[in-house]
């Protein structure tokens, strides 16, 4: 393998046409290619900037999100409390008031009872004391049937009189 080393003329030729196309290229492409870079660059320095701003706005959400679920969980929690102790107080009300009316009907029976064993009392004396009269009134028309015996009854009267 031999080494072809090239012409002086060739290198000359070579590095005009490199010139001339570098001088193109400075001249009308290198300000659109840098400006198209320099506007790619700064379009992902601008969706970066934009993403970490995006990335805080959710985090900032996220985080009020969590806030207010922990504040709606109180809330919930205390509502749960508020209406236990509503449900604990109406049914202790519930037990007093069935407790005072239970009390209520019980003396009212007791005075209901009192009261027919007065008026049946009542009843049995009256009975007893008008049996008694017409006991009575017989045996004294059996007993005074004949004038004898009226006379007698007087006379007995009439001696407890003037003893006493």
């Amino acid at each position: 393998m031999e080494l072809i080393t090239p012409n002086i003329g060739l290198i000359f030729w070579q590095l005009v046409i490199f010139l001339i196309v570098l001088f193109l290229l400075a001249k009308f492409a290198w300000k659109p290619i840098l400006g198209s870079l320099k506007e790619r660059e700064d379009s992902i320095e601008n969706a970066l900037r934009m993403a970490d701003q995006a990335k805080l706005e959710m985090q900032q959400l996220k985080a009020g999100n969590e806030k207010l679920i922990a504040e709606a969980r109180m809330e919930r929690d205390k509502m749960m409390q508020e209406a236990s102790q509503m449900a604990n107080q109406l049914i202790e009300q519930a037990k007093n008031k069935a407790t005072e009316e239970g009390s209520r009907m019980i003396m009212q029976a007791r005075e209901a009872i009192q009261n027919e064993k007065h008026a049946a009392l009542t009843e049995v004396k009256n009975t007893a004391a008008k049996l008694s009269i017409d006991i009575a009134e017989r045996i004294l028309r059996r007993e005074l049937a004949d004038s004898g015996s009226q006379q007698q009854l007087v006379d007995s009267y009439l001696k407890d009189v003037k003893l006493n």
